[in-house]
């Protein structure tokens, strides 16, 4: 019987190159158009509070529906995707979320944009972890840094798209009929990755799912666990939460800028993104070869990302391009924590330590983003509907605070004194 995470022997016929076919590209496709979902918000956001006449509160929580329904389906998706396979697992929920994009797009209401918007989270809720689940089962477990640092940076492509080639979107067919495009691109990749990405042999599906949820139950006890997970949560869900809404209103707000220069200082954000992933990737891909554990590169960049978060603070907008670039690439670093856990636990339990570490970050995501709208509230909107300056100081500034203490709390731990 060969193990969920090792391949056949038929399985390791397939060179390089075809791995990166039928593979990566397939799963990297996915992961990019669920970065474009969850980032698109930050660009039509603006039209969305006009029409339905929304507060900071009710835009941040409809932006933050796609991470709690994402963040809910992270357990039993790690559980599916180490017995039944990332391919499988994938397919499905892409077709969810193309259906989602489509009730998006025709609603008329708060309540419908959430119901779309929370299919969409939910969706696309495999992408990442299935990606990574993948790239796991088929390249060398010495890759994984690099191979994981290429899939997000298809997802920082994505998000690329959803700034200023978005605003250009919306301005020429609008933000519904741009949903209803999206919807059938996305049912495209669900049937690309059913009938070109191989299937692995494997015995996962056959376990009880009492000794599924046993093992994922090993990695809530872990020691190890918690030593990375808190800090990467709160690192990359005040990310994904900045990023993916509360950037654009800030650089219009506190910046100053109009709309198309957003979305450009916004373009700068994501292409740092794709550009931080792929070198920090590389950067862990060699320094492991030479002894140093990807827990340091890991650490490392989320502390150099507080650091950038202190500019955002103290209003730092003379240079808003470089400033957000950079925030960008080192906001990606936080994503090695899974590189971490992968060659912590067993292959045959990867999928449900990755699933377990997006759990908390996007439950984070959902909690700060809406959070952030609600502390942002409590100062009265100016007569232009712009946010006060005050409200972005103290929502990022709590948000900064919750990083400091994990933070310390990893550097306090015995795993990372030996790193």
């Amino acid at each position: 019987m060969t193990s969920p995470s090792a391949p056949a022997a038929e399985d390791r016929k397939l060179s390089l190159p075809r791995l990166m076919a039928v593979v990566f590209l397939p799963f990297a496709t996915g992961y990019f158009f669920s970065y474009l979902y969850r980032t698109v918000n930050a660009v039509i956001g603006p039209d969305l509070a006009v029409e339905l006449g929304l507060s900071a509160a009710q835009l941040g929580m409809l932006s933050s529906a796609y991470f709690i329904t994402f963040a809910a389906a992270q357990i039993p998706i790690g559980v599916y995707l180490d017995s039944h396979g990332p391919r499988r697992v994938e397919t499905i929920l892409l077709v969810i979320a193309a259906m989602g994009a489509l009730v998006f797009a025709l609603g008329d209401s708060l309540w419908g944009l959430v119901l779309g918007r929370g299919l969409i989270g939910l969706g696309v809720a495999a992408c990442l972890m299935g990606s990574f689940k993948a790239m796991s089962e088929w390249f060398p477990m010495d890759r994984l840094p690099l191979m994981n640092g290429l899939i997000v940076a298809f997802g920082g492509l994505g998000a690329m798209v959803a700034t200023a080639p978005t605003e250009l979107v919306v301005a020429e067919i609008g933000w519904r009929n741009g949903f209803i495009a999206l919807s059938i691109a996305t049912a495209l990749v669900a049937v690309a990755i059913w009938f070109v990405v191989p299937e692995r042999t494997r015995a996962g599906s056959a376990e009880p799912l009492s000794v599924r949820i046993g093992g994922l139950k090993g990695i809530f006890v872990s020691r190890a666990f918690w030593r990375i997970a808190p800090l990467a949560a709160f690192s990359q869900g005040s990310f994904l939460a900045i990023q993916t809404l509360w950037a654009g209103p800030w650089l219009r707000d506190v910046a100053g800028l109009d709309s198309q220069a957003v979305s450009f200082v916004l373009l700068a954000g994501a292409a740092g993104f794709v550009i931080g992933n792929i070198g920090t990737g590389l950067a862990a891909d060699r320094l492991a070869r030479r002894g140093v554990p990807t827990i340091f590169v890991a650490g490392t960049g989320m502390g150099v990302f507080m650091v950038l978060q202190v500019l955002v603070l103290l209003e730092w907008a003379e240079m808003p391009v470089l400033l957000w670039f950079f925030i960008g690439a080192m906001g990606a670093t936080g994503v090695l924590a899974f590189s971490v856990l992968a060659q912590t636990f067993s292959a045959g339990l990867a999928g449900r330590a990755n699933t377990a570490q997006n759990l908390m970050i996007f439950a984070m995501a959902f909690a700060l983003q809406w959070g952030m709208g609600e502390v942002i509230n409590l100062w009265p909107a100016a007569a232009d509907g712009g946010y006060a300056k005050a409200g972005y100081q103290a929502a990022f500034g709590l948000a900064l605070i919750l990083q400091a203490i994990a933070f310390v709390w990893l550097l306090l731990g015995r795993e990372a004194r030996r790193s």
